[in-house]
């Protein structure tokens, strides 16, 4: 059986799939608005709207206990990493399109096995260093360096994706510590407070109601998608959500191609899915390692 008995790991794929449909609908509210606004103005959007929203939702349940951590220090590097790693995402958004740029991002977890070893001392077998490295392939098809077609914006995703994965390596401490509820909290603490500061330097007035609204929805987007996907996890393993996650990039394909007229090309669907696939691999020998007499490092 691929789930144990019970509805919970099926309400968890669902939790996956709505994390997984929300987060390239953030991604073209912000490449929308990135387009004709400065990048910090969408960024504080996205974060501070995170805050307001998630603070709002877990207050009346915990009052502020959610803001409660065992790990101050730790908790603002980590939130200081998610921010540095959503403003080149962002930056390089209007430049890229989506499918691409998600197609990059999966690259995190594969960069996250091979930071593993130095930050975690956990062992990581020849199968897993293999499939990182047709991960690290599959970007380099899509960023094409050596050729005429080189993007120097899709290598600005894949700087993000680096920060993103030493952001996850940070969450995965932190959840020994504290709840998912604080995490999800403390993510956009960074960002909100330093493009709050920064606010009055380089915002700009929304130039119409529609412009008003996607600023709005941006941070609302951007919380419930993190919701959804801690939501997931608390209900299956790592090993069984991760994968789902790849339905993000039909997701974005869609976004995309409805809203800018995108599509991907040859290369990137060839890239994509030497990083999907290199992803699921990691995702699953990590699973069957993980399990009671399971062999580590493989």
């Amino acid at each position: 059986m691929i789930f144990p008995a019970g509805r919970e790991p099926l309400v968890a794929v669902a939790f996956m799939v709505l994390g997984a449909s929300l987060i390239p609908a953030m991604n073209a509210l912000a490449k929308y608005l990135a387009s004709d606004y400065p990048v910090w103005q969408v960024v504080w959007a996205r974060f501070l709207g995170h805050l307001i929203w998630m603070t709002l939702f877990f207050w009346p349940r915990r009052g502020f206990a959610f803001l409660r951590t065992a790990r101050p220090t730790t908790q603002a590097v980590r939130s200081l990493v998610f921010f540095i790693a959503n403003v080149c995402f962002i930056t390089a958004l209007p430049f890229v399109d989506l499918a691409t740029a998600s197609a990059v991002m999966f690259t995190a977890p594969i960069i996250v096995t091979a930071l593993a070893v130095p930050l975690l001392r956990e062992r990581v077998g020849w199968r897993r260093w293999t499939a990182v490295a047709v991960g690290f392939a599959g970007a380099l098809v899509i960023i094409r360096p050596a050729s005429t077609l080189f993007d120097p914006w899709a290598l600005l995703v894949l700087v993000s994706a680096s920060y993103y994965a030493v952001y996850q390596i940070w969450t995965r401490r932190l959840t020994l510590v504290d709840s998912p509820e604080t995490l999800i909290v403390y993510t956009a603490a960074a960002g909100a407070l330093v493009t709050t500061v920064a606010f009055p330097w380089f915002a700009r007035m929304p130039a119409s109601v529609g412009d008003l609204a996607a600023f709005a929805a941006l941070g609302l987007v951007g919380a419930l998608a993190h919701l959804c996907i801690v939501q997931a996890l608390k209900r299956a393993p790592v090993s069984t959500i991760s994968p789902i996650g790849y339905f993000e990039l039909v997701t974005a394909v869609l976004f995309g191609y409805a809203v800018f007229g995108e599509l991907p090309d040859a290369a990137t669907w060839a890239g994509a899915a030497l990083i999907v696939a290199s992803g699921a691999w990691i995702a699953f020998r990590g699973g069957r390692s993980a399990r009671p007499g399971g062999r580590r490092g493989n």
